[in-house]
Formats: C-alpha cells, structure tokens, sequence
C-alpha cells in the first residue's frame, strides 16, 4: 500500500470511528410539511392541483403582448434570434419538416399552464398570477388553430377537458404499463 493509500484509509477509518461522515454537516433543519407544500405548484398531466382563478385569451393578449412578445414574437410564430415558435406545426410532426410546438407537440394542456407558471416570462419567472397564466394559455392555445375559443374561459375544470391534437401521439410511461 502506497503512502497515500495509507493516508486516505486512516482518513476513512478516523471518518467512521467518530461518526461525522454519517452525521453531516449539522446545518440547516428538516423542512416542514407546510414549506414543501408552499413549493409544491407542478401541475401534472391530469391538472392535480390547478389553482382557482382563469382567463380568456382576449385576455391573455394584451398580457403576451406586454411579457411574451419580446422573446416568442408576433402572435408566438417566433422570429429570428427569438425563443422557439409557440404556434403553428399541426399535422407536420410525421412531415419531411416537422414543427414542434405547443399545437403541435405538446400531449397536455395542463402540464402548459404548469410551464408558464414556473418558468415564464423568462426574466420574472414565478411573477405571473394564476389568472395571467390561464389567460396567456389560452391565448397560446388559441392562437394555435383554436384549440380553446377566443372568449372561452380557462380555469381549473376547463383546462383539464381541452383536447389537444397531438394528445394521442405520446405513450404513456407513468404509471408504467402492467
């Protein structure tokens, strides 16, 4: 054994005999149930747990216009140097020149307004209410073909029924399959 084997093995056992290595660092307390709770917003595809409140798209226009438009672009089609487009794509994705978007891609209605709701817009994240993140996703899903009407309201009970095109294009993993 090399001199600094020995070095790193009497470090180990010296770990061990006093019980720090298991012990940790001794900083910080066990979050309570309620502070899990409080960061516990994931919405799944289900819509467990959507919260009160909702939106139109007319609504959630003039919202896209003042905190999307700069990074997603006129109406969500993008642009150049832009985030990726919102709309458009339906039907392309078996296509020479598949577009994933939202329309397009997305299996879920939920899991977009879980989306908004954590990650945008992206210099604010988490600063939208929930009534702004159901009006900007209905503005998202109607600006993709009219997925929901103009003046349908989103909220908790609605969003859970919108049917989006690519919905059956996905296997289910979770649950996993018995």
């Amino acid at each position: 054994m090399s001199m600094s084997d020995r070095i790193i093995a009497a470090g180990i056992a010296t770990l061990l005999i006093s019980g720090t290595a298991w012990a940790g660092p001794g900083l910080g307390q066990p979050a309570t149930a309620e502070e899990v709770a409080a960061w516990d917003i994931s919405i799944g595809p289900d819509g467990a747990g959507l919260p009160p409140g909702g939106g139109t798209a007319k609504q959630g226009a003039v919202i896209y216009e003042a905190k999307c438009l700069s990074c997603h672009g006129e109406g969500g089609a993008g642009g150049e140097n832009l985030a990726d487009p919102l709309v458009g794509g339906i039907g392309s994705l078996a296509s020479a020149q598949p577009m994933k978007t939202v329309g397009s891609f997305w299996p879920h209605a939920t899991t977009l307004f879980d989306y908004i709701r954590r990650a945008m817009p992206y210099d604010a994240p988490l600063s939208l209410t929930d009534d702004e993140v159901y009006a900007v996703s209905a503005y998202v899903l109607w600006r993709n073909d009219g997925i929901v009407g103009q003046d349908e309201e989103l909220n908790a009970e609605t969003l859970r029924r919108v049917k989006m095109p690519n919905r059956d294009g996905f296997t289910p993993y979770w649950p996993s399959p018995k």
